[in-house]
């Protein structure tokens, strides 16, 4: 028997589906909601449809975007010629809010991860290698996170562009 009502219930458990929410904290999450008025909760849902709806890959590095291009790639005060390769979208807002970089980045949208199955060919590698083929990058600063599946996949990166001088 289900400790809450079937509709908390089905609430709690979406909210269990997001990372780090653990059950204790998915019931704080749920009852918030359930303290909403019906207006609240319906810009709560509109706000989560919008960003499924919106939000998109930038054509150029990968990052998110709302529009063609992200917000870093429309900026023509940014150094073109290094490129910083990062693990995700969020990896890109932490570095943007340093605010001592000013070249342009490319989102692998994840590590290689054999155990995760999650190979190179999952990962945003031909657009960056598309993007190192043009003669305009001059370095590349592999940033993955220092985990197991961010090294591995800084040393494949560093494999595949060696041969290119950059």
């Amino acid at each position: 028997m289900a400790e809450f009502i079937l509709p908390l219930e089905k609430l709690i458990e979406q909210f269990r589906k997001l990372p780090g929410i653990g059950r204790k904290t998915a019931v704080r999450l749920a009852f918030a909601v359930l303290d909403y008025t019906p207006e609240e909760a319906d810009a709560f849902a509109a706000a989560i449809h919008d960003a499924k709806e919106k939000v998109r890959t930038c054509r150029i590095c990968q990052n998110i975007s709302d529009g063609e291009l992200c917000p870093v790639c429309a900026d023509e005060k940014r150094d073109r010629s290094v490129i910083c390769v990062v693990e995700d979208a969020k990896a890109v807002m932490s570095l943007e809010k340093v605010r001592n970089y000013n070249g342009v980045y490319h989102v692998l949208h994840g590590v290689i991860s054999p155990s995760a199955g999650v190979k190179p060919e999952n990962l945003r590698i031909p657009e960056l290698m598309a993007r190192l083929g043009d003669g305009t990058v001059n370095e590349v600063i592999i940033a993955t996170n220092p985990t197991v599946e961010g090294e591995a996949t800084a040393m494949y990166l560093t494999r595949l562009i060696k041969p290119l001088g950059i």
